[in-house]
């Protein structure tokens, strides 16, 4: 399930922690209702810009609450305009946190994005089935170990989701995801 909430009726510019609090507790609401693997997107059609403190408390909160609180939701953002979109990645960098960014029907990472980060995530992409971590290892050429470090770092993030499954031989394993 997709369900869409439009930034744009909080008006086209948007300031400051107090109204971004609000906002999130919409948020937070919305993604209370959604079930493991759907997909909020926060559509910013309309938005002309938003400041840092308010990209800070938005979104980086949000993005925090994911794994703990929402786990295997997905927040993804919509539409941004290039002042939007620089206040949001430098936010999201200051917090150590990334998100995904929808630009037509292209994903990408948004915030602080270790290389490593981003070709798995793109190799989960071109997958498009749930994949295993030792799939995954194979086609990026690194060790089981660190690609289960970066999946991890990457479902607790909220950009991926991890998911109990059953191997040929019988074994359960983790697969994983992006939203569909």
């Amino acid at each position: 399930m997709k369900e869409r909430f439009p930034l744009v009726r909080f008006g086209p510019q948007l300031w400051t922690r107090d109204l971004a609090r609000k906002i999130r507790t919409d948020i937070s609401a919305l993604l209370e209702k959604l079930q493991a693997g759907d997909e909020l997107a926060i559509d910013a059609k309309g938005v002309e810009v938003f400041d840092y403190s308010f990209a800070n408390e938005l979104f980086g909160k949000t993005i925090l609450s994911l794994a703990s609180e929402y786990a295997g939701r997905f927040v993804v953002i919509e539409h941004l305009t290039p002042y939007a979109h620089e206040n949001l990645q430098k936010a999201l960098e200051s917090l150590g946190l990334q998100m995904i960014e929808r630009r037509g029907t292209a994903l990408r990472l948004l915030g602080k994005v270790h290389p490593a980060d981003q070709a798995t995530f793109d190799a989960l992409r071109n997958t498009k089935t749930p994949t295993s971590a030792a799939t995954l290892a194979t086609v990026l050429g690194v060790n089981l170990t660190a690609m289960n470090e970066r999946l991890t770092k990457l479902t607790s993030m909220g950009v991926i989701r991890r998911e109990k499954a059953v191997s040929p031989a019988g074994r359960e394993l983790y697969e994983y995801r992006l939203l569909s």
